[in-house]
């Protein structure tokens, strides 16, 4: 079989021309396909077209590897515990390089082992030409040309303390999710302000429709987007550049993307490096994400110290919780690091707040009250807390920030 890709051993994964990657990537992205047994990884080649080169081992390509975008195939020998560790041990090293799985037998157990190792998506055989070749090109997509492999190196200001991740999600849209985030976000800018300490940032990871900036009434010269096409050189120093920032509360925020298609320029591993540097500096990084698991939402909830599940007094959101909840357990998120936050938790619905807890089966540790002042606040492009501090929303929020910035009870009196 001929393929661009191909080369004497020692020397590198060349980059293909525009014509070239037809087996499901992008111009300038080179698709293998690994296995120990010749046999599975030829049939995998001969599926995937012409411009696949077939490797027996990681070493093998690993050696040849130049900074080059590179999706890996992974056969299935890749299912022992031995072979993914290895897996994801290449890919932490080398930001290029992507994978998917292909697997005799997909099960509960092996689909979070993968995932945790950063493969992209797991595909059981007999596979559909079409599946597999979209799924390489999805992967494909999210990789980035590396000249030299990342450095640890975060910024000159890192002085060991890492800010606290919190991240605010849902499995249900309308759940009030990005308000939650918002206001939480500007809470603890305005605490750490007074304070002297670090700054607080929002990252808006809702890549393709996120309101956050709408919501705070910024107009950002820069977004997710610029940080992910300085990736290779970002630190502390470039990303403080990027941030906007909040002036009544002095909150920063690196917005969504402007456009909807940068989103799919944008993967879980540009998000976790920008949440790296972010958390070199900052004392909060509160992030707001879209209503649905995506690779970057599972990266940002494995990072996190806190994931806020946001939750409404209605059947299908109820629903959607519970189910995202057992999602979350069976990828091992650890159960501590859960909160449920109730919105809207007094709306008269025929629904109270103690009848979503026994359903659900987690006790909320924070309910937000239903308040004209919330769509009121929105529709000026202001945070509700600051817009009406004396409204139930906003002492509801401030209590929820108590959890993990908690201001002293002379403060509070004052």
């Amino acid at each position: 079989m001929t393929s661009p890709f191909m080369g004497q051993p020692g020397e590198a994964v060349p980059r293909p021309g525009s014509g070239a990657a037809s087996g499901g990537g992008a111009p300038g992205v080179a698709v293998v396909v690994i296995d120990a047994d010749q046999a599975a990884r030829s049939r995998l080649a001969m599926q995937l077209g012409q411009g696949v080169t077939p490797f027996g081992s990681l070493n093998e390509l690993a050696s040849r590897l130049s900074g080059q975008p590179v999706v890996m195939v992974l056969g299935p020998s890749f299912a022992s515990q031995s072979e993914l560790a290895s897996a994801e041990q290449l890919m932490t090293a080398r930001r290029e390089v992507g994978a998917i799985m292909v697997t005799t037998e997909l099960t509960t157990d092996l689909l979070q082992r993968a995932l945790r190792a950063g493969v992209k998506d797991v595909i059981q055989l007999p596979v559909d030409t079409g599946q597999l070749v979209d799924a390489v090109r999805r992967t494909a997509g999210s990789l980035q040309i590396v000249a030299t492999p990342p450095t640890a190196s975060v910024g000159v200001d890192d002085d060991g303390e890492r800010a606290r991740l919190i991240t605010v999600f849902s499995t249900k849209g309308g759940s009030g999710k990005s308000v939650i985030a918002t206001n939480l976000a500007v809470v603890l800018a305005k605490r750490a302000k007074a304070a002297g300490a670090k700054p607080v940032v929002l990252l808006d990871a809702h890549l393709q429709f996120g309101d956050c900036a709408v919501m705070l009434k910024l107009s950002p010269q820069h977004t997710v987007y610029n940080a992910v096409n300085n990736i290779d050189r970002l630190d502390a120093a470039l990303l403080r550049d990027l941030l906007v920032e909040h002036q009544p509360s002095g909150l920063l925020v690196l917005a969504a993307p402007l456009e909807p298609a940068y989103a799919d320029q944008i993967g879980a591993e540009d998000i976790s490096r920008i949440v790296d540097v972010l958390r070199s500096f900052c004392s909060f990084v509160v992030v707001d994400t879209p209503a649905y698991f995506n690779d970057v939402v599972l990266a940002l909830i494995e990072q996190s110290d806190d994931v806020l599940l946001v939750a409404g007094l209605d059947i299908p959101n109820i629903k959607n919780v519970k189910i995202g909840l057992q999602t979350l357990r069976l990828l091992g998120t650890p159960t501590e690091k859960l909160r449920l936050v109730l919105n809207r938790a007094d709306s008269k619905v025929k629904l109270d707040a103690a009848e979503v807890e026994r359903t659900i089966g987690v006790k909320a540790e924070a309910k937000i009250p239903s308040d004209v002042v919330v769509p009121q606040a929105v529709n000026k492009g202001a945070a509700v807390v600051l817009d009406a501090p004396k409204s139930g929303v906003a002492k509801a929020i401030e209590e929820l920030a108590d959890l993990f910035a908690p201001v002293s009870d002379g403060r509070k009196k004052r």
